[in-house]
């Protein structure tokens, strides 16, 4: 597929739920997040992410290929009244100074990055001691529940599509930062069941990749309208509880 989640900018900004707040609080506990701490959110789309740290008094640079989420990113943080830096750059070669960020955080990406060029680049631009956070929020499908169905229709609407079926766990990062040579790799993970109402669902499915950042409008608008049907058919009360697994791996530059 052909992704481009800058046609996704004005879902993603509205529909897709940022990581639980108990995750920055876990990291925080772990020395990630602190007051003046240089961060840098690797492929920060419309800035969840980048916006939580900064609230924690971080200062963060964001950075996204796409322009259009770089442009809605900095429409909610203007609403939030805070300020982030913003640059359109890729994770693999983002120009920044080499040392210049203690935190490096990468929400939600790091399967779209050319991974070992990326993890390279993380490695060139964190102080020695620096901290790399991979993290993910990732519906989970089982038989029977909400995300099993939609991925099923996902699929029939896009056969190319095929990032169905995960269980939020992603050990092959193991491998990536270790062959950069960090260090201290840990991994952490809890569950929730994240509140949907049936518009913010259907919002946040076609903000996906197998949706609205691959397909034609009319393929997004056909799949939407099948997409309510099917809400409303087999999971009529609002809001959703839709099981998600938020997982995260945090590892040392040397």
């Amino acid at each position: 597929m052909k992704i481009d989640f800058g046609k996704t900018a004005s879902d993603y900004a509205r529909h897709r739920a940022g990581f639980p707040a108990r995750m920055y609080d876990l990291l925080a506990e772990d020395g990630i997040g602190q007051p003046g701490q240089r961060l840098l959110d690797l492929g920060t789309g419309t800035g969840t992410v980048a916006r939580n740290f900064a609230l924690r008094g971080c200062e963060v640079t964001g950075a996204d290929p796409a322009e259009a989420q770089l442009e809605a990113a900095a429409r909610l943080d203007r609403a939030a009244g805070l300020r982030v830096r913003y640059i359109a750059a890729r994770a693999e070669e983002t120009g920044l100074p080499a040392h210049s960020f203690d935190v490096v955080t990468a929400g939600q990406c790091w399967h779209w990055f050319d991974r070992a060029a990326a993890a390279a680049e993380v490695r060139r631009l964190l102080v020695p001691g620096g901290r790399l956070v991979i993290c993910h929020f990732d519906w989970i499908p089982l038989p029977g529940n909400v995300a099993f169905a939609t991925e099923r229709l996902i699929e029939k609407h896009n056969p190319a599509w095929k990032l169905g079926g995960g269980n939020g766990l992603h050990a092959a990062w193991f491998e990536d930062v270790i062959a950069a040579g960090f260090e201290g790799v840990e991994t952490r993970s809890f569950d929730i069941d994240a509140p949907y109402s049936h518009e913010d669902w259907r919002g946040r499915v076609r903000a996906s990749a197998g949706i609205a950042a691959s397909l034609p409008p009319a393929a997004v608008a056909s799949f939407d309208a099948e997409h309510a049907s099917l809400l409303a058919r087999d999971f009529p009360g609002e809001p959703l509880s839709v099981l998600h697994r938020t997982w995260w791996l945090t590892c040392i530059a040397p």
